[in-house]
């Protein structure tokens, strides 16, 4: 049993931040434009966050301090979205190439201010976040250690971000605003919606979630940042399209994902596994590997919002 304990929370480690940048694209791609800019704006997110804590130390309550360097990283990938969504809205440029020139951007740019404030890229930082037991929760019988022992606060924020986004999305007047820029963005124009609106909505909200990512991915499963958040940018977007832009399918592909990610990293924690002799660098293959695979059987099938990438001209019809 306490295999399973160990694989559930491994998998939880990798698979809440997959499904918060995740959503985040979500939200981005079904008002019609397309954020290729993740894995910047996870890098840009996680490397404020990380060097508040590194600068504040032990000088704030672990979880408070935890909790005010999740909105830092909110904040940034909010701001940093911003670059994207002037390019992809108002210049109508390349989304794609707009997105990439922001992937090149950030982990340079945070090297760069890591030297100049400390002299090494490396910010280290404590990791002082890890919750041993939730009062009363983690003594319920085998729900308490699979998920409220060993746990971080931002597994609880992620769950929270994943039912917010579910409800946002289909149960309010600004989801359905919001999908319907993405599909016909003339007809919402018609129908009094301000579509350039609702798509600076939809980047912002995917910056926000995409920077909150790049934290809740560096935090739970190592105690440095290098400017680097392991292709998990990139990794979202496949993600996405396997969840089919909704967001009960993308926890689903999240889950997926985040076990391969999770047996990768931490088989020789599991003794099956470590008993086969198969070398490290093949389980570090098998995700991105499955990533090809559920791509090439999904991807034909997809169903994209229709204006997905498609710049919008206000004059035409």
């Amino acid at each position: 049993m306490s295999v399973v304990y160990f694989i559930f929370q491994q998998t939880m480690y990798f698979m809440i931040p997959l499904m918060i940048v995740a959503l985040g694209a979500m939200f981005s791609e079904r008002s019609g434009i397309i954020n290729i800019a993740l894995e910047g704006i996870m890098t840009m997110g996680a490397f404020t966050g990380i060097l508040f804590i590194h600068f504040t130390g032990g000088s704030m309550n672990g979880q408070f301090q935890l909790i005010v360097a999740v909105l830092i990283s909110m904040v940034t990938g909010m701001v940093f979205s911003l670059f994207h969504a002037y390019a992809s809205i108002n210049m109508k440029s390349n989304q794609v190439i707009s997105g990439t020139a922001l992937n090149m951007f950030a982990p340079a740019f945070a090297i760069f201010v890591a030297r100049v404030i400390q002299g090494v890229q490396q910010v280290q930082f404590n990791n002082t976040f890890r919750i041993t037991s939730v009062p009363f929760l983690g003594k319920i019988p085998f729900f308490g250690p699979l998920l409220f022992q060993n746990a971080y606060i931002t597994t609880y924020i992620g769950i929270a971000i994943f039912l917010l986004s579910t409800i946002v999305l289909y149960k309010t007047r600004f989801g359905l605003r919001l999908r319907s820029c993405g599909e016909h963005p003339q007809a919402a124009d018609s129908a009094g919606i301000n579509v350039y609106r609702m798509q600076y909505a939809g980047v912002m909200i995917s910056g926000a979630l995409g920077g909150l990512g790049g934290l809740v991915f560096v935090v739970p499963t190592s105690t440095n940042f290098n400017a680097d958040v392991a292709g998990y940018g990139f990794l979202a977007l496949a993600v996405l399209i396997f969840g089919q832009w909704k967001p009960v399918n993308i926890m689903l592909a999240s889950l997926f994902f985040g076990l391969m990610k999770a047996i990768a990293s931490a088989y020789s924690g599991i003794p099956f596994l470590s008993s086969l002799g198969i070398p490290s660098y093949f389980y570090k293959m098998v995700p991105y590997i499955i990533t090809l695979i559920v791509l090439i059987f999904t991807s034909r099938n997809s169903q994209a919002p229709k204006a997905e990438g498609i710049p919008y001209d206000k004059g035409q019809r």
